[in-house]
């Protein structure tokens, strides 16, 4: 099964915070679940414009053996997330711009707010949530940041939290998937 076939099935909440509850790591990465080919197309055109701040921004200094956050990234879905600076304490804020949707209004950029850990080793760990400004839903993201060869990779995982209208249907609320980012910049 495809990997974006995978990630539009949803997963009770229940067996996510068992999961949690047991030591498992659950990696997050925003909600992207995937349209089709046409929808995804026309979404395309519709987002296709540059939604990071524009002036002019230095990438951050590369260091091999500490991962940093900051900057922008791209993931294996095609979606953007930009990290604007990592405070002293790991805390962090940015925007992310999903490539992919089920929702039926047009994409728009959200904010997002996370932490992460400050290791000197390269190979922090971090986490966000992500307030979709255009679909009630919720994703948390999760994730490991590898730093190896001069190259950084972020592998993630997510939970999206969809509205549902009642109780009866909170079984399909919540979908899980993962992602690797890799940096743009």
């Amino acid at each position: 099964m495809s990997r974006r076939l995978l990630s539009t099935f949803a997963l009770p909440v229940g067996a996510a915070l068992a999961a949690a509850a047991v030591g498992n790591q659950l990696l997050c990465q925003a909600a992207e679940i995937p349209k089709g080919e046409e929808a995804g197309v026309k979404e395309e055109k519709m987002t296709n414009t540059k939604w990071w701040p524009v002036k002019k921004q230095k990438c951050p200094t590369r260091n091999d053996k500490q991962c940093n956050l900051a900057g922008l990234w791209k993931n294996d879905l095609g979606s953007e997330m930009y990290v604007s600076k990592v405070d002293d304490n790991g805390n962090f804020l940015g925007k992310y711009h999903t490539a992919v949707s089920s929702a039926q209004k047009p994409i728009k950029t959200s904010p997002l707010v996370g932490s992460q850990h400050l290791d000197k080793d390269g190979q922090c760990t971090f986490g966000f949530t992500v307030n979709w400004k255009f679909s009630d839903s919720t994703a948390v993201f999760v994730g490991q940041c590898f730093a190896e060869e001069g190259e950084e990779i972020l592998q993630t995982s997510w939970l999206l939290r969809e509205k549902v209208d009642s109780q009866s249907s909170n079984w399909k609320a919540t979908r899980t998937g993962q992602n690797t980012f890799t940096r743009m910049c």
